[in-house]
């Protein structure tokens, strides 16, 4: 079988909606955040303190979290698309004034209705000290 990685068109759509998903994280966009997870109970996200298996959990999640220091630095983001219809995102993150750093995986297909996570996982670890010289 061969597959074709990041072929450029494929690589741009995917970029293309981890960007909007990135954009409506910040402004806490639950209704963008909604549309681009698959609307399945198969759906999952695993976050820095909670289990959600099925798109109703997410949902509940997304409704009752904080809507305040959502900003945050991405960083060492990598997109690899698989074929023309799956991919993943990983990426980096901080928050200023954080004392950890975030990791953020995604696995996203490409359905009927557009690309959508069907799994995602974020954790955090704690940064370096930085050395003073």
């Amino acid at each position: 079988m061969s597959l074709e990685i990041n072929q450029a068109e494929v690589h741009a759509e995917l970029s293309a909606a981890f960007a909007r998903y990135e954009a409506a994280l910040v402004a806490n966009d639950v209704q963008v955040l909604d549309e681009l997870f698959w609307a399945s109970p198969n759906t999952v996200r695993y976050g820095v303190a909670e289990n959600l298996v099925g798109i109703d959990a997410i949902r509940a999640f997304r409704l009752a979290r904080p809507s305040q220091g959502l900003a945050r630095t991405l960083q060492n983001t990598v997109i690899t698309t698989f074929g023309r219809d799956a991919g993943t995102a990983m990426t980096e993150f901080r928050r200023a004034g954080g004392s950890k750093l975030g990791r953020q995986s995604q696995t996203w297909m490409r359905l009927p209705e557009g690309w959508r996570v069907v799994a995602a996982h974020v954790s955090l670890i704690d940064l370096p000290p930085v050395a003073v010289p």
